[in-house]
Formats: C-alpha cells, structure tokens, sequence
C-alpha cells in the first residue's frame, strides 16, 4: 500500500532560509486529500507554520481536488493542523521567539504504513550575499562532479 516515491519537496527551502532543527509531524486530513497526495497533487511552495493556543498550524498548503471526489472533495488551500508532542510544540514555539525565525515545511511523504507525514525545519531567512554563496557553491558542486565523472 505504501509507496516510497512519493515525496513532495520545498525546493525554495533551503534556497531562502537556514534550515536548523527539524521535526516529522503527523498532518490531520480528510480522505480527499489523503488520495490527492498519493497521486502527488500538492505542493508546499509559500506554506509556512504557525503556532497557535499549543496547537501547529500549516497555513497556505495547496492540496489539487481529487479528481472523483464529487460534493465529498475539500478546499485546496486550508489550514491543517499538524500532530506533534507538547515537548516538541513547547521547544518550537519557544525556538520562533527569536526575532528572524520561523518554521517552514520542508517535505511530505507517505510512510510504510500509508500516512502522511509533514517534515518541519526552524529556518532564518538569508541575506542576499548568502543565496549568492549558495549558488556558487552549488555550481562548484556540479563542476568537481563533472570533471571527476570522467
């Protein structure tokens, strides 16, 4: 029933912020969008996490409508409250206090047993210089693997 290959990315991620703790969360969902993310209809691009009342929020998720989902299907775009320990909801919350941070999705996966799993990082945006040194040393990265490819 699992199935390994689906892994939807926040690929902007680590381009925009410094990633520093992360956590796998559990996410609540309706049975639309469970099948939704199995056919790999959803996408984390400009989502972000907000804790609320001791409760974790993912906000601005879009998750496609299942294709047969009838008058049963959900909206696309609504808030999902994420499962996570007290421990883990205190430590965040007190980790986002910082002025300049905040937790963003980095990834959502099925696991072995079919449920779907959100992967959370506390990021600090970067200044421009550091997306310039990220690219530089992404293009290094691919020239050293180039020429030792021969």
């Amino acid at each position: 029933m699992a199935n390994d290959k689906i892994l939807i990315k926040n690929k902007r991620a680590t381009f925009d912020y410094e990633i520093g703790d992360t956590y796998t969360c559990g996410i609540v969902l309706t049975g639309t969008e469970i099948k939704s993310i199995r056919q790999s209809k959803a996408s984390l691009a400009d989502t972000y996490c907000l804790i609320t009342n001791g409760e974790v929020w993912v906000k601005n998720m879009h998750i496609a409508e299942y294709s047969f989902g009838s008058y049963n299907n959900h909206v696309t775009r609504r808030d999902r409250k994420l499962l996570l320990n007290r421990k883990e909801i205190a430590k965040l919350q007190k980790e986002c206090e910082n002025p300049g941070y905040t937790v963003i999705p980095l990834r959502l996966f099925i696991n072995e047993r079919g449920l779907a799993k959100l992967v959370i990082g506390v990021a600090r945006g970067k200044k421009q210089y550091d997306k310039r040194q990220s690219i530089k040393e992404r293009d290094d990265k691919r020239m050293m693997d180039r020429l030792f490819k021969k």
